[in-house]
């Protein structure tokens, strides 16, 4: 039999949930800022996956017409119930969205199920007598609270709550930093799945009941122990074709952002058991390796590179906040993809403030991006980059100033992290360029380290200025991203198109 290797994706799918309808397997995380969002990824093996939709095209509120780092969609959840998908997605800041759909493909209706700030992972069960509950956790950032998990009765189609919420667990002196419930029942126990401790630091537990009236037992399922593997928690039970369990969960690697594992799960006197006991505490611990769910699947990839062949934009891509059709196109200059060097009008022209910043998880802990990409200049300050976001940043761009064209490098630091930020940037360097078509370069190593460079005729690449660091952003990891802008405020009809994005 086959094995397979941890993490099974190196790349930040935060808060993964994840279940199985039929031989298919579907997972979800979250996105924050990052629209469209809440992705959707499919599998054959629960090893190999590849991204198929997103649950929410665009955020409902004008608040996400501009970058909201940190807020937006935080840890959702995935079931399918009487032949219709339930995403539930908590916006820390308006409330409780449901997010539905029968066809897993197609585009999901929203709704706003609540309107409490401060209200995050929710997760929904449906019990045998019909009736529905809703269970989740508190944002200390919006409410004062982290430690407790509540639940809460809605109605079965999952459109408006029913009675008051109620505390099933309080974490003040077991469990701190309680959050991410998830809700099943087996057998006549309801289990409630949940990440304790804090993410970097932190463990998987779960509590049980005959009864959602309680009294609920406590238990840690999950936890480093001896291996490397920091924080396993904030996950999801999935029980595969062949009726063995499994057990996905994350591990921050703080600029990479939080990276999928996949456990062995079974059952032992009545409790969940997880990983593997290394060192004899009775606890378990994650795996490096295990024998992989289903053999002989389709190994599926995480989309990256794009030649912008298609109508409408790949999956791998992400917008800094909700879609503006305004400022791009696929069909204008068709095989390319048209950004519009448009300004900013509310805050400085900073990547860190850009809406239309176009955004990609990096996939891997070294790459190489490659944009080749030509810019029609039409007033002093249109400019075409590529780069990396985060708390730290770079980019590096083509700029026109009114009469030729130059490669000029940013460096960018956010010094207030909330959900607008502040950010200051600074020009590190500018060179005159001999025609208005490029082809920028990013190199991301290991070390954590990356570097710019250039060519102008494809073949012979020039490095520019010092390596920059690598740094996550707002709850996210650090995210790949090509952007046009108006650098001087002006208004242009300027703008770059891209051939092709190559990332390997």
């Amino acid at each position: 039999m086959g094995s397979y290797h941890n993490p099974i994706i190196h790349a930040d799918y935060s808060d993964p949930d994840v279940i199985c309808v039929g031989n298919d397997f579907y997972m979800v995380a979250s996105s924050f800022t990052y629209i469209p969002g809440v992705p959707i990824l499919h599998s054959k093996d629960l090893v190999h996956w590849h991204i198929i939709n997103y649950a929410v095209r665009s955020l409902p509120f004008d608040k996400y017409r501009k970058p909201s780092h940190g807020s937006g969609t935080w840890a959702p959840s995935i079931r399918y119930h009487e032949g219709t998908f339930y995403v539930f997605i908590p916006l820390v800041d308006e409330g409780i969205m449901v997010a539905r759909s029968r066809d897993i493909n197609g585009e999901f209706e929203l709704n706003m199920l609540t309107h409490t700030s401060g209200w995050i992972d929710p997760c929904p069960l449906w019990d045998d007598d019909g009736r529905a509950y809703m269970f989740f956790a508190y944002a200390k950032s919006r409410c004062g609270l982290k430690h407790k998990l509540m639940m809460i009765e809605i109605d079965s189609e999952c459109r408006k709550t029913i009675g008051k919420e109620r505390l099933i667990f309080d974490g003040t002196q077991t469990a701190h930093t309680c959050e991410g419930p998830k809700a099943y029942k087996k057998d006549g126990w309801y289990y409630i799945f949940f990440p304790a401790g804090g993410v970097a630091t932190g463990w998987q537990a779960a509590i049980r009941s005959k009864s959602l009236e309680g009294p609920f037992e406590y238990k840690i399922l999950l936890n480093q122990g001896a291996t490397a593997i920091n924080g396993p928690h904030q996950g999801a039970w999935v029980t595969a074709p062949d009726g063995r369990d499994w057990f996905v969960h994350f591990q921050d690697v703080i600029e990479l952002g939080r990276i999928t594992h996949l456990q062995p799960m079974t059952f032992f006197q009545g409790w969940p058991y997880i990983g593997m006991d290394i060192n004899g505490d009775g606890i378990g611990e994650p795996v490096p390796e295990w024998d992989i769910p289903v053999e002989n699947a389709p190994e599926y990839q995480i989309q990256t590179s794009d030649d912008f062949s298609s109508p409408e934009l790949g999956l791998q891509w992400q917008w800094q906040a909700n879609p503006d059709e305004k400022a791009y196109s696929l069909t204008e200059n068709p095989g390319h993809l048209r950004m519009r060097c448009i300004r900013n009008e509310e805050r400085e022209p900073y990547l860190w403030y850009a809406p239309n910043a176009l955004t990609q998880i990096p996939q891997s802990e070294e790459l190489v991006m490659t944009a080749t990409l030509g810019l029609e200049g039409r007033e002093n300050g249109d400019s075409a980059s590529i780069g990396i976001i985060g708390h730290e940043y770079g980019y590096l761009s083509i700029y026109y100033d009114g009469a030729g064209y130059s490669l000029r490098l940013y460096g960018g630091h956010v010094s207030e992290i909330t959900y607008e930020g502040k950010a200051k940037e600074e020009m590190i360097l500018s060179k005159p360029l001999s025609s208005s078509r490029v082809h920028l370069r990013l190199k991301l190593g290991k070390d954590k380290m990356y570097k710019f460079s250039y060519s102008e005729d494809g073949r012979t690449y020039i490095p520019v200025g010092p390596a920059f660091r690598l740094e996550r952003a707002t709850w996210t990891g650090a995210k790949l991203c090509i952007w046009a802008v108006q650098k001087e405020g002006l208004v242009s009809s300027g703008y770059a198109d891209f051939d092709s994005v190559d990332i390997i």
